[in-house]
């Protein structure tokens, strides 16, 4: 955001004139020590000094730095005083000398409690206790000594550069506070407009007796920017920590709580915790951050936010829980347009395939927009084209699609891309449905899954069905077989025909042994995927979809919970779901009958092996004469042969040849001992020149 120059010239006026009214403060305080100086050199009383009056000439068009803490802390006029001579004790050198002399000692050359109290008539012992504002707010620092009244004192170096009006950071929460981004304070789509303006009306207050507002649901985002906007429409500003890097240490959380706060009273500030997957335990000592965020709701004074994912018990401090839903639809639609200008009147109705397949909240739909525009400005203002075979479908977009469609597509592909860390591997592939070899029944079960993706939009919103209720709604798809018989090829040609993208998770691993930690890997999982709407592929699905258990303890019961919230999330997911397996039959027929579609993976008799082989060597790959139909002998499932082929084609390119039936037939052997099988199934007679040549 662009500043006027008359704003910063305005900036620039006001600084100045507050640091010219501190330093005339700090004047009025040294001169009230020479004063004390030169009476205990005179040995004469002094009156009070008219220096210090509660009247001051501020020459300020807004509060001075020094009056509004003042007025936010509730500053005495002693604690004033006091707050001033530690200052100018940093701001001025004439301070330390005239301190050394007024105790008598030239190694005492800074400010105490003691010299306050004889220098400031208004001085109150209640002022230098540890519960007043200086030392609760830790403003000062008592450093160490003998007596209280005798300890030297320093200004917090943070509230110093306050006083100044120079903006700075707390260097004690760097990495832990933050302010939320600018990018944030968009504006909301309706529903979550009125989410704000309800938390602004109701609760942003201060104390402790207004209720913590608890934002729970997924997306982490748009809860932010509900806080951000509910804030700003309070007049304040909204900082924010996150509950998993909270200090586990008492000292420590005291201490992050004082600063956290007071650098809200100094920002006017609201407080935003999130705790979004807060880990059980703290890192360093073990003690349950649960604890720490809910001591943190109990205590604090400050207006407060807690986002989560799921709702929070309710405490002694009344808790009010808000949940937060995606953009609707409709509401999608409307910030397409919106950001997207006269553009999305060209888009014949494209705008509808983007809400269909990404589930993207207001700021990630503002930045494929910006990043659009910025990319391919000039694209924007041409014609959108269909594809080659008149579809507007996602799933088959031909090069007559216009670029403007395209470039959409990838940004939000980019923009919604889930970070699923070690859970997850992107399978990235190039294979079309000419690569899929499969008996008819299952190719065309396979084309229907591709067209139930494909027209959901029609059929769950155009055509009614999705108010008709939301479960049943996640496409589902177990595909079973063999190892090497397609079924990770499959979900690639499917990924590669929808233009979305695949990730592998392989369930041995996100199955746990610690109770509830394999619901927590599956949340992420989903929670990550359904913006970007990916193809989610679970390997070896009878690691958790086994024949449901008798429950003989708590494990038992837990692991049958897990295969339900499994089954709940694939029922509820907005993009595909494919559960792999080799073992059809250890799999319970309840599950089974709550999955759409079921697809059987033969292993390929000798016509579609020769096919396979066929299809295995890319257009560009020099071959030698190969009898394809031999090949087609070696009883061995697809995935085999394409490792073959492979090998074959290194065997051939490193000795300068064409791959050869030699090379297939070398590649074959070593294909057959990882598989320990000897390869004695070939009786033909080339194939026996080929070994006798070969080895």
């Amino acid at each position: 955001m662009k500043v006027s120059p008359s704003s910063v010239s305005t900036q620039t006026a006001w600084f100045e004139a507050n640091q010219r009214y501190l330093m005339a403060e700090v004047s009025k305080i040294r001169q009230a020590l020479e004063r004390k100086v030169a009476e205990a050199a005179a040995q004469t009383p002094s009156t009070p000094p008219e220096l210090l009056s509660e009247r001051h000439e501020q020459n300020l068009e807004s509060a001075s730095k020094v009056d509004t803490l003042c007025q936010r802390f509730g500053l005495s006029k002693f604690e004033r005083q006091l707050l001033l001579l530690c200052a100018g004790t940093e701001l001025s050198r004439a301070f330390a000398p005239l301190c050394a002399a007024l105790h008598g000692n030239p190694q005492q050359a800074y400010p105490t409690f003691g010299l306050a109290f004889s220098l400031f008539p208004e001085g109150a012992w209640a002022a230098i206790t540890p519960e007043a504002p200086l030392r609760r707010w830790r403003m000062l620092e008592v450093m160490a000594g003998a007596e209280l009244t005798h300890s030297p004192l320093r200004i917090d170096e943070h509230i110093l550069h306050y006083l100044m009006g120079i903006p700075s950071s707390d260097s004690r929460l760097q990495g832990i506070f933050q302010v939320l981004p600018h990018s944030l304070r968009a504006p909301l789509p309706e529903s979550h407009q009125q989410i704000a303006e309800q938390i602004a009306i109701n609760s942003l207050a201060l104390g402790s007796q207004t209720p913590v507002i608890q934002l729970w649901g997924v997306d982490g985002t748009t809860k932010r920017a509900i806080a951000t906007a509910a804030a700003t429409q309070s007049g304040l500003s909204l900082h924010v920590i996150d509950a998993e890097i909270l200090p586990s240490d008492h000292s420590q959380i005291n201490l992050l709580q004082c600063l956290w706060e007071r650098e809200s009273i100094l920002a006017q500030s609201a407080l935003l915790i999130d705790c979004d997957y807060l880990p059980t335990v703290a890192a360093s000592e073990g003690i349950p951050l649960t604890t720490v965020v809910a001591r943190l709701i109990e205590t604090c004074q400050r207006p407060l936010i807690v986002t989560s994912l799921d709702r929070l018990p309710q405490r002694r401090r009344p808790l009010s829980s808000i949940e937060v839903h995606p953009p609707t639809p409709w509401e999608q639609r409307q910030l397409w347009q919106t950001h997207l200008g006269d553009t999305a009147c060209e888009l014949n109705g494209y705008i509808d395939q983007l809400v269909t397949y990404f589930n993207l909240n207001a700021p990630g739909i503002r930045a494929v927009c910006e990043r659009v525009k910025r990319e391919d400005t000039e694209t924007l203002k041409t014609g959108t084209g269909e594809s080659s075979d008149g579809q507007n479908g996602a799933g088959e977009r031909g090069k007559g699609k216009g670029k403007i469609q395209d470039l959409l597509w990838q940004t939000c592909l980019s923009q919604a891309r889930p970070k699923l860390g070690e859970l997850a591997q992107q399978i990235q592939s190039a294979v079309s449905w000419e690569d899929l070899v499969l008996p008819e029944t299952e190719f065309q079960i396979l084309k229907t899954l591709a067209a139930h993706v494909r027209q959901r939009h029609i059929v769950y919103e155009r055509w009614g069905f999705a108010s008709k209720g939301q479960r049943g709604l996640g496409i589902s798809a177990l595909f079973a077989g063999t190892s090497g018989t397609g079924k990770t090829l499959a979900a690639e040609t499917l990924a590669n025909a929808l233009h979305l993208d695949l990730y592998r998770i392989d369930l041995s691993t996100v199955v746990s042994k610690y109770i509830g930690e394999t619901e927590k890997n599956l949340r992420r999982i989903f929670d990550g995927a359904e913006m970007g709407g990916a193809i989610l592929l679970f390997d070896e699905a009878d690691a958790l979809f086994g024949k449901r258990s008798d429950i003989k303890d708590a494990h038992d019961r837990y692991a049958n919970m897990e295969v339900a919230y499994l089954l709940q999330r694939i029922e509820a997911y907005r993009g595909l779901a494919i559960l792999t397996t080799n073992l059809k039959d250890s799999l319970d027929q309840a599950f089974l009958r709550r999955i759409r579609f079921v697809v059987q993976f033969p292993f390929p008799d000798a016509s579609q092996r020769e096919r396979i082989w066929q299809r295995s060597f890319p257009r560009q790959t020099p071959l030698g004469e190969l009898n394809f139909k031999t090949l087609a002998k070696l009883n061995i499932a697809g995935g085999n042969i394409r490792n073959i082929a492979l090998n074959a084609a290194f065997l051939a390119a490193d000795k300068g040849e064409e791959v050869g039936m030699e090379h297939i037939i070398k590649a074959a052997q070593s294909e057959y001992i990882k598989l320990e099988r000897p390869l004695t199934e070939l009786k033909d007679r080339e194939i026996k020149s080929c070994l006798s040549s070969s080895f």
